[in-house]
C-alpha cells in the first residue's frame, strides 16, 4: 500500500490550497522570513544526504556528467513547457510575481516536489518494504513549503502533486526490480546525488544562485549504475 505517496501527494495538494486561499492574510516579511527557513531546510536535508556518501569520485562525476546530459538535451525545457502549461490553466491572475519569476519559481517548486532524493529513495523503500516514515516525513515539510509558495504562485502549486504521484508510484511498483540489485554503497551514492540536487534546490530558493536543477535530473538516473562500476570495475585497480 503507497501509504507514504498518498500522504505525501495529499500534503502539497493541501498546502497549495491553504496557501491560495489565506496567502494575502500574511505579510509579504512573514512569508520572505519563512521561505528562507524552507530553502535553508532543503539545504540542510541535502547535506544530511552527502554524509552518508559512499563513493565521492562516482557521485561527482554523476552529478557533472549528468548535468551535462541535461543541458546537451535541454531537458530542463522540457520541464519549462510542462510548467508553462500548468501556470497557463492555474496561473493565479493577482500574482505579484513577473512572467520570469513565476516560471523560476515554479520549476523550483516541481523539482523540489517531483526529483528530490528523499521523495524518491522513499518512493523505491515504500514499495520494496513498505515502509512510509521516510515520505510522511518529507510530507510534513512538503505541506508547509507547498502553502507558502502557493502565497505568491496561487493553486498551481496543488497541480504539482499531480506529476508528483504519477513519479512517484511509478517507482512504487518499479522498487521490486531495481531494489534486488542495488547494494547499500549504490543507495548511499544516489541519495548523495539527490543531496547535491537538494543543496542546489535550496539556493534557488534563497535567491542566492539559480542553479539548472531540472537539468541536474538525469544525474539521478545515472547515478546508481556508476556507483556499481566505480566499486567493482575501477576500484579493484587503484
Amino acid at each position: 500500500m503507497p501509504t507514504g505517496i498518498i500522504i505525501n501527494t495529499l500534503a502539497i495538494a493541501l498546502g497549495g490550497i491553504l496557501g491560495t486561499l489565506f496567502g494575502n492574510k500574511l505579510s509579504d516579511d512573514f512569508k520572505s522570513q519563512l521561505n528562507m527557513i524552507f530553502g535553508l531546510s532543503s539545504m540542510g536535508m541535502g547535506i544530511a544526504s552527502l554524509i552518508q556518501m559512499a563513493n565521492m569520485p562516482a557521485v561527482i562525476f554523476s552529478v557533472v556528467i549528468g548535468t551535462a546530459v541535461g543541458l546537451a538535451s535541454h531537458f530542463g525545457l522540457f520541464i519549462e513547457h510542462g510548467a508553462g502549461a500548468m501556470s497557463r490553466i492555474f496561473k493565479s491572475q493577482t500574482s505579484s510575481l513577473s512572467e520570469k519569476e513565476f516560471m523560476l519559481t515554479l520549476i523550483t517548486v516541481i523539482v523540489l516536489f517531483c526529483a528530490s532524493g528523499t521523495g524518491i529513495y522513499g518512493s523505491l523503500v515504500n514499495g520494496m518494504t513498505g515502509d512510509s516514515s521516510i515520505l510522511i516525513s518529507k510530507s510534513i515539510l512538503d505541506l508547509f513549503t507547498a502553502a507558502i509558495f502557493a502565497c505568491s504562485l496561487g493553486l498551481v502549486v496543488s497541480a504539482i502533486a499531480v506529476p508528483q504521484f504519477i513519479i512517484f508510484m511509478g517507482l512504487f511498483f518499479l522498487a521490486h526490480v531495481i531494489m534486488p540489485y542495488t547494494t547499500p554503497d549504490m543507495i548511499n551514492d544516489f541519495r548523495a546525488c539527490g543531496g547535491f540536487l537538494m543543496i542546489a534546490t535550496g539556493f534557488r530558493i534563497l535567491g542566492v544562485k539559480m542553479f539548472p536543477t531540472a537539468d541536474m535530473i538525469p544525474a539521478m538516473i545515472i547515478v546508481m549504475p556508476i556507483s556499481w562500476i566505480w566499486t567493482n570495475l575501477i576500484l579493484p585497480f587503484l
